[in-house]
Formats: structure tokens, C-alpha cells, sequence
């Protein structure tokens, strides 16, 4: 596997896998799909680029079989202060799920936060996704007890199709 950090012309091929994971008919060939309760895309390369550009630190690490290989995957990540960094929009093309690639991608995005100082991981996932959250506590992470609104009215996250979204907020400790 070959874990690298994405580039600016990775940009659109991203945004292609992180909206064929998460929404629409194509997402429903994994089993990590939000389309039946949001609606639109996920993202595009601008909305990367921007929030890239804004986020120092921030970058968005690539998973391939081989060096300039098809994308597989794709993770976000991002310092949010002297010892915590985010992890969001982990994400495995919907018809290779079964490969254990999201793992594989997973602890690499740990390793990498890791070297760079992260003492903890966070991220957020809307709490009607309990085979997600299960998958992830699997892994390590545990519910801090926090939620988040979701930004209803804001369709840079979607089109809601239901009125009860929120964020579950979880967290891990990353190994010394």
C-alpha cells in the first residue's frame, strides 16, 4: 500500500471518492453510506483547497495499491491544538470495503498525526451512523459524551432528509 499525502492535482479524484463513498447510489455499494438521510455532495475540490489553504497543518493523506496508482482511499486530518488533531471524511472507494483498506488507512493516519505531536485523535460522526461509530470503537475510539449540531441550512454538508442529525463526538488515545 502506498500512503502519501495528496497533492494539489489529487484534488478532484478525491472529491470524486470521498462523494461516491457517502452519497448517492454509488455509496450504497459499501456499507459506510449516508444517502439515506443526506442528500448532495460531500465535497468538491474547491471546498478542499479552500479548506486546506485555511487549516495550516491540515492535509489530506492518499491510499493507492502501487505509487501513482488509482486512488483507494482517502483521510483528513488536522492539528487542532498542542496534542490533538482531527481525523475526518475517512474514506475507502464503496466496492473495495471488504479489503480492510479503511483499517489500513486508519492507522496511518494515526502514525502520521502521531509523528507530528498528537497525543489524541478526535473526529465526529453523525450519531445515526451506530455501525460507523461501532467500527470505530472497535478500533480504539470511545464516545467522549460530547455531540455537535449538525449545520442544518449550510448545504456544504448535505441535504438533510431528516431532522434528527447530530455529531457524536469520539476520541482516542494514540500509542506512545
Amino acid at each position: 500500500m502506498d500512503v502519501v499525502l495528496a497533492t494539489d492535482s489529487d484534488l478532484d479524484a478525491v472529491a470524486a471518492l470521498v462523494n461516491s463513498g457517502y452519497r448517492g447510489d454509488s455509496s450504497r455499494a459499501g456499507w459506510t453510506t449516508e444517502a439515506d438521510f443526506l442528500g448532495g455532495q460531500r465535497t468538491d475540490a474547491e471546498a478542499l483547497r479552500a479548506d486546506l489553504k485555511a487549516r495550516p497543518g491540515a492535509v489530506l493523506l492518499t491510499l493507492r495499491d502501487e505509487p501513482q496508482g488509482e486512488l483507494l482511499g482517502s483521510v483528513w486530518l488536522e492539528p487542532r491544538g498542542d496534542d490533538v488533531w482531527y481525523l475526518g471524511m475517512l474514506t475507502v472507494r464503496p466496492d473495495l470495503q471488504a479489503r480492510q483498506l479503511g483499517r489500513t488507512l486508519l492507522a496511518e493516519a494515526e502514525r502520521h498525526a502521531h509523528a507530528r505531536g498528537a497525543r489524541r485523535m478526535r473526529m465526529s460522526v453523525i450519531t445515526v451512523r451506530d455501525t460507523l461509530i461501532a467500527w470505530y470503537e472497535r478500533r480504539g475510539y470511545v464516545r467522549t459524551g460530547e455531540t455537535l449540531p449538525f449545520p442544518y441550512g449550510n448545504e456544504r454538508f448535505g441535504i438533510p432528509l431528516r431532522d434528527d442529525l447530530r455529531f457524536a463526538v469520539l476520541e482516542k488515545a494514540l500509542e506512545r
